[in-house]
């Protein structure tokens, strides 16, 4: 397990003072950076021999948003190796300990030049102490569309440069900020976020966001499909 503290700083805060989806995950992508860059598995290392981790599937549970200059525990731990596919958890507690959120994410290990996966090494594998998963509920990476829904077609986003990460396509976060910003309610709280990453998309790309409008029991679900000019869903992300 690797974990660091924070204090939720104003530039991570929204309207209401506290931490934004978009930041909880930029604080979950630090951490898993954070603990790679302190072993022999680093950017660098895989840079040099072609390879980088790419994020499939994201699943997070938020119990409370924390607030502005309150101090956090981010930590994150992975638990499973197989194939070219790493699993790993993610969490954030408060200072007395509550758990505020709680994430699960699968990575893929790809080959950059063949653009195809590549099984972990031993090397690799090595590098990486795997902990027991934690008690969440865990659901299935894949993101089905609702049949029935009110369906809004949104404004098309280019890709800028300053969505671009490391790996030179879009980071993680930057597609659950296009997806919440096209629900255009503020004072909507994401308590569950489901993302399914199916394809990259690069500096100038440009993306066509529709939105899906469904209810489950009481509560509002939308599922927002970022595709691409072909139609093909690069990113799908069901917030509820």
């Amino acid at each position: 397990m690797y974990t660091f503290n924070s204090k939720i700083r104003y530039s991570e805060v929204g309207s209401d003072a506290a931490l934004t989806i978009e930041s909880l995950i930029n604080y979950f992508q630090d951490s898993t950076i954070f603990q790679t860059q302190s072993g022999p598995a680093s950017i660098g290392y895989l840079k040099e021999n072609g390879l980088a981790w790419v994020l499939s599937a994201w699943q997070i549970t938020v119990n409370r948003y924390p607030k502005l200059c309150e101090d956090v525990t981010i930590g994150t731990m992975p638990y499973e190796l197989k194939g070219a596919m790493g699993l790993r958890n993610f969490f954030m507690d408060s200072a007395d300990g509550e758990r505020l959120a709680v994430a699960n994410s699968i990575w893929t290990l790809v080959d950059v030049e063949k653009e195809m996966p590549s099984r972990i090494t031993e090397e690799i594998a090595s590098a990486y102490v795997l902990d027991e998963k934690l008690d969440m509920d865990y659901g299935s990476r894949k993101i089905q569309l609702p049949k029935d829904g009110e369906k809004i077609e949104c404004q098309s986003i280019e890709i800028t440069r300053g969505q671009i990460d490391t790996n030179k396509h879009v980071n993680n976060g930057q597609y659950i900020r296009m997806a919440v910003d096209c629900l255009g309610n503020e004072d909507f709280k994401i308590s569950k976020l489901r993302a399914e990453y199916k394809r990259q998309a690069r500096l100038g790309d440009v993306l066509f966001p529709v939105v899906i409008k469904s209810k489950k029991e009481d509560n509002d679900i939308y599922t927002v499909c970022l595709n691409n000019s072909e139609g093909d869903p690069v990113c799908l992300v069901e917030l509820i």
